[in-house]
């Protein structure tokens, strides 16, 4: 008896890009990346203003290709920020969503793909789940904690790339991934990595806890920003979204396009250069600091990601960096595919999905 097929469609949101993608089993039927103008996105205040602009991508995207919600098996949506997951597949019910909606521990466009992917759903009894949460946690304790115990470091970044990506390089190896030591940098708008001990990440650098990125701040002098805070000067939505949306690249050269300032830099301009390379020279120590957490024993180190396609600055990381383990550079983001595969395995019945019941 032949086995069932299984019809799944794939959303994920990125800060500033919608990517979907309609899966037959493990073969993609159909794909778009959908990049959103600043303008629309400056418009939103918060994430979640965002649902009218992102709810009318999928919709065309459906329309274009005609796909009809009530042929799906299963819709797979990336998670959002909501904390203290574990690995695999949660299936997304009302509560997810009113969290989601009311009460996210992070605003970011993610947030949005369990809510909309539910309210296509819902009317047609279709399932819909998220897979490997961005903020699926695996931390060890020590690694938790910060110099104030009111703030706890948080299991936070690119979760569903960077595990599909050590999983797949695992394979290439030949090796189990429980038996590897690898570190994975995801190279996008926000630059986030983990360290991965023997099948589990045990420590993050999220976006806000390392290098800059093409629109976020990473880390900043602590003294600084809290005077900077206090200085009368912006508000606490304006000061998030400098931290968060309108910070690194961004602030400093007035653009996220790694072409172009690429295409700057060739034609002599002094600071991009610098500010380029201060990105490589910070993602470098980044990945130095996870390497120091299984005491320089690595198998590989990953770079991955949008801004991976830049050779120029993944040439600038690896000449830091190659003396920790090889390098593999895996351009791209391979979140689709990893989110409808997850959730064809629990159609199949090879691995389970967990109720979600946080408040």
């Amino acid at each position: 008896m032949s086995q069932k097929s299984f019809r799944i469609m794939a959303i994920n949101f990125g800060s500033t890009s919608s990517k979907i993608g309609l899966y037959e089993d493990y073969l993609e039927s159909c794909r778009a990346s959908i990049e959103h103008s600043r303008e629309d996105i400056d418009r939103c205040r918060l994430a979640i203003d965002q649902k009218k602009m992102r709810m009318e991508t999928i919709l065309s995207f459906m329309d274009e290709r005609k796909i009809k919600i009530e042929d799906l098996s299963a819709i797979a949506a990336r998670g959002g920020a909501t904390p203290q997951l574990e690995p695999g597949a949660y299936r997304v019910n009302e509560a997810m969503v009113n969290r989601l909606t009311h009460n996210p521990v992070g605003d970011h466009a993610a947030n949005l793909c369990a809510i909309i992917g539910y309210e296509l759903a819902k009317p047609f009894g279709i399932p819909v789940y998220i897979y490997d949460s961005g903020m699926m946690d695996q931390m060890d304790d020590v690694a938790r904690i910060s110099g104030l115990p009111e703030i706890k470091r948080k299991s936070q970044g690119h979760m569903e790339n960077m595990r599909a990506v050590a999983m797949e390089t695992a394979r290439e190896m030949g090796r189990p991934y429980e038996e590897l030591n690898l570190i994975v940098a995801h190279l996008g708008g926000g630059i986030t990595m983990s360290v991965h001990k023997k099948g589990r990440m045990v420590d993050i650098i999220s976006d806000d806890g390392g290098t800059f990125s093409p629109e976020r701040a990473g880390i900043l002098p602590s003294l600084d920003l809290i005077r900077l805070c206090f200085s009368g000067k912006y508000d606490q939505h304006e000061l998030l979204k400098m931290i968060r949306g309108k910070g690194g690249l961004l602030a400093h050269l007035g653009t996220t396009d790694a072409l172009k300032i690429q295409e700057r830099i060739k034609n002599g301009d002094e600071k991009g250069r610098l500010i380029y390379y201060a990105m490589a020279y910070q993602t470098a120590k980044s990945i130095g600091s996870l390497a120091t957490v299984v005491d320089g024993v690595v198998d590989r180190i990953i770079l991955t990601g949008g801004l991976a396609r830049s050779e120029m600055f993944t040439g600038w990381v690896c000449q830091r960096i190659g003396f920790i383990a090889p390098v593999d550079v895996i351009p791209g983001e391979k979140e689709v595919e990893h989110l409808a595969f997850g959730v064809l395995r629990v159609l199949r019945g090879e691995e389970k999905a967990r109720d979600y019941d946080q408040g």
